[in-house]
């Protein structure tokens, strides 16, 4: 089962589904989808049915934990941390809505998505994959301490950027199980 993590001003906690229309209007938000997979926004029911395999597959199957992103009740971002081929381990995945940019939530949320992987996951690293192009998400990685271990060249000729970050670099918060760091916690539970 997908835990529960609370930041100092962010929930994370398992969809629900009355949480479909949202999740879809995240995931058409071209502002949004251009940073996903190849740029292209999927179809509306591609991401309705996307959002139905959360519950069908992801959670039935207890694959990964995958998130939605509330600040005070209002659903603002998607976060998800699984196995992947691509990076060889477990990488993050997270998403807010244009209207939560810029005020330190997406640090806040990679964070606390961080702590979860090395502390209730374990994991002795923890990776993501980023476009080149996508400056903002980058910086944030880089203030986690991730470090860039290399490019794939994409077909449409972009650039991925593929990060790791290993418990204990740089960051004290990122060997604590509770994903301590500064003023923010981030705590499984209710």
């Amino acid at each position: 089962m997908t835990a529960t993590l609370r930041t100092a001003r962010l929930l994370l906690e398992p969809y629900r589904p009355e949480d479909e229309d949202a999740f879809v209007a995240l995931f058409q938000d071209r502002r949004v989808s251009r940073w996903m997979g190849d740029g292209t926004p999927a179809s509306e029911a591609e991401d309705r049915a996307l959002f139905g395999r959360i519950f069908t597959k992801v959670y039935a199957r207890r694959l990964f934990d995958v998130w939605a992103v509330r600040e005070d009740g209002r659903y603002v971002g998607h976060a998800e941390i699984k196995p992947t081929e691509i990076t060889g381990g477990h990488e993050i995945v997270y998403a807010l809505a244009p209207e939560a940019w810029g005020r330190g939530l997406g640090t806040e949320l990679a964070e606390a998505v961080v702590g979860h992987g090395f502390g209730a996951l374990g994991l002795s690293a923890v990776h993501a994959t980023v476009t080149a192009a996508n400056d903002a998400s980058l910086a944030l990685l880089a203030r986690l301490g991730f470090a860039h271990r290399r490019d794939i060249e994409e077909d449409d000729g972009t650039t991925t950027r593929c990060l790791t970050l290993v418990r204990g670099d740089r960051r004290p918060w990122a060997a604590s199980a509770s994903g301590v760091r500064g003023g923010l916690r981030a705590r499984e539970g209710g």
